[in-house]
């Protein structure tokens, strides 16, 4: 552990340490590779007293009374033995009379729940094997971008337990390469201590979730990742923290790291306790708690939950700006980009907030993507409508485009909308079953091809039908059935498209990639836009009624050739086999600003791209 200096607690104070989990938690001493000893240290300064609760004392603090190391509040004790795996908490004597029994803010481990107690780990030393996949890792903002949003604790069971880090590592890793995922997206993996907060209630930020193995089992997991060039985001809960009485929340018997009033402090729809960025030791705490994990677990991007909550206090427009935790967030911003220029630092946020994925540099807070709420809102609430109303809610596809190229946009299908009652995407279409399945192939395509990056949640590639269970895994018996076989097909099909061709990809964040073809066919519900590269066009046409259109004119901004290069009826896919088998040839015809048009066959719910042949 490194020694407690004026700089470092300056530092600390002034919320510009990124590294407090050097100086701070339990750490093991080593003379010539030996572990001769074990130091703790704490920051309680309300405590009057501060005792070590342990394995290796039977848990009696009397037996190990830290010592006050300075006048700002920092405990320290020494013991002369190895304390590697063993338990321990802090038990705080606080100034009035109580005593409390906390679990360290900078434990490396912590005990298997229902167990919550620290556990002394030596994090350090691990054999990193991923230097090619750091080497070649590129910026993601002109690149294919397909995130596989994953809670571990349900995607594979074995016999209804949790799978380990280090077992579900061989058959996680060939799933995402067969679907085509460039990135998985954990949900929070710091230790938290009730399954059914998914993690987002957490106490331990330093610590790798226990549940799932040791953190060296994550380390090894993550490294197999990047060996498979596949990149790892974790969820993180930035403004709030767990009420549990051993976690964070008023530490040392005051709040601590949380607001000093009670207005601001209590997060009433969560049960949480929202964090003051006012203070430098929060500002310091979460800088080095997201700096820890791209140190230590090499992670390639952090997924921030609930932006909302951090821009207004309360998450309410009219409680006012928060300024000091937009502050915060520009100062982590420029702190971890210097780290990686090439991170995905992701705001899941709900507001109009100006420039919130613009750079620090240019007045922006500093995110370079934020998720595009908007589009997930408009687009589920179309397709839940019969297709003969669809004409009736027209706009709530055309209007994503108005504001497409304000911020850099995911387009996300998370979690959220597959839970409490929401049911899966598959099971919000109308129709009967196979008009359910057409409607998730329209919709897939949309998302697909749709300005923005892309993020789906486990089991929505094979078009689960039940809603997700935190508490089971995924329906994999429904990739036995043989319509849901030919759904995971046209989804790994449109994968394919979509990263082959980088007109769909290449300029997500440029209005010159996008142009509309037909955006006004209400009666008809028929859209078509163009979406373009450098050197190549493709036109999609998506059909959202059950009508048959034996030919349907479609504008197109060159004369030549158009090739149909996937169509979402054809039988392979479980459709009506209604597709162009030969390639179109444009005919002159001044139409929605274009000077030629094709006449392709529109099957009923269908979707289907062309690529433009010179």
């Amino acid at each position: 552990m490194l020694e407690l200096n004026e700089t470092i607690i300056n530092q600390f104070f002034n919320g510009e340490c990124a590294n407090l989990h050097d100086y701070l938690g339990a750490h093991l001493n080593f003379e010539l590779d030996k572990i001769v000893s074990t130091t703790f240290r704490v920051y309680a300064p309300h405590a009057k007293e501060v005792r070590l609760v342990a394995e290796f004392n039977n848990f009696e603090g009397w037996k190990h009374v830290l010592t006050k190391i300075s006048d700002f509040g920092f405990f320290e004790i020494t013991i002369p033995l190895n304390t590697e795996y063993k338990l321990y908490k802090y038990e705080i004597h606080t100034k009035d009379n109580e005593i409390l029994y906390k679990a360290d803010p900078f434990a490396f481990n912590a005990e298997v729940r229902p167990g919550n107690a620290s556990k002394v780990y030596h994090i350090n030393q691990y054999q990193w094997k991923d230097q090619a996949w750091h080497y070649h890792k590129k910026k993601p903002y002109e690149e294919p971008l397909l995130i596989y949003e994953l809670h571990l604790g349900s995607w594979r069971r074995s016999f209804n337990e949790f799978k380990p880090y280090n077992v579900i590592v061989d058959e996680l890793i060939a799933y995402v390469l067969d679907q085509g995922f460039t990135h998985v997206e954990f949900l929070p993996v710091y230790e938290y201590p009730l399954d059914a907060s998914w993690g987002y209630q957490g106490t331990g930020y330093f610590a790798a979730n226990s549940r799932f193995g040791s953190p060296k089992d994550l380390m090894y997991l993550i490294e197999r990742l990047h060996q498979a060039n596949i990149g790892l985001i974790i969820d993180w809960v930035l403004g709030h923290i767990c009420r549990d009485a051993h976690g964070l929340s008023y530490f040392d018997g005051t709040p601590l790291y949380e607001y000093n009033d009670k207005h601001h402090r209590e997060n009433v729809v969560w049960g949480t306790n929202n964090l003051d960025f006012s203070k430098g030791i929060t500002r310091s705490f979460m800088l080095s708690a997201l700096t820890f994990w791209m140190d230590y677990f090499h992670v390639d991007g952090f997924r921030i939950d609930a932006v909302s909550n951090l821009i207004y206090y309360l998450g309410q427009e009219n409680e006012g700006v928060n300024q000091d935790a937009i502050a915060f967030i520009k100062q982590l911003s420029t702190h971890l980009f210097s780290k990686d220029d090439r991170l995905l630092f992701m705001a899941e946020d709900s507001t109009s907030y100006p420039k919130v994925t613009h750079p620090v540099s240019d007045g922006g807070m500093g995110f370079n993507y934020k998720w595009n709420m908007g589009f997930m809102n408009d687009v589920l609430s179309y397709f839940k409508e019969d297709p003969i109303n669809r004409k009736y809610h027209h706009d709530k596809i055309t209007f994503g485009l108005v504001y497409a190229f304000n911020e850099q946009y995911i387009l996300p299908f998370s979690h959220d909308e597959v839970v409490h009652m929401k049911g899966s995407l598959v099971n919000k279409m109308p129709g009967d079953y196979f008009q359910k399945l057409a409607n998730w192939r329209l919709l897939m395509t949309l998302w697909m091809t749709h300005p923005g990056k892309k993020l789906l949640f486990m089991g929505q590639e094979f078009a689960q039908f039940s809603e997700w269970d935190f508490n089971s895994e995924l329906d994999w018996h429904l990739l036995e059935i043989e319509a849901h076989q030919k759904q995971n097909r046209y989804f790994k099909d449109l994968v394919k498209v979509y990263k082959y061709h980088p007109a769909l990809y290449q300029f997500d964040h440029d209005p010159k990639g996008f142009m509309w073809s037909i955006v006004d066919d209400r009666d008809q519900s028929v859209f078509a836009y163009i979406r373009k590269s450098d050197h190549e066009i493709l036109v999609i046409v998506l059909n959202m009624t059950p009508n048959v259109h034996q030919t349907y004119e479609i504008s197109v901004p060159r004369a030549g050739r158009y090739k149909e290069i996937l169509n979402s009826d054809k039988d392979i896919y479980d459709g009506s086999d209604q597709y162009n088998g030969i390639q179109l040839y444009t005919t002159k015809k001044m139409m929605n600003g274009f000077k030629y048009v094709i006449k392709p066959k529109l099957g009923p719910l269908s979707a289907c791209i062309f690529k433009f042949i010179k």
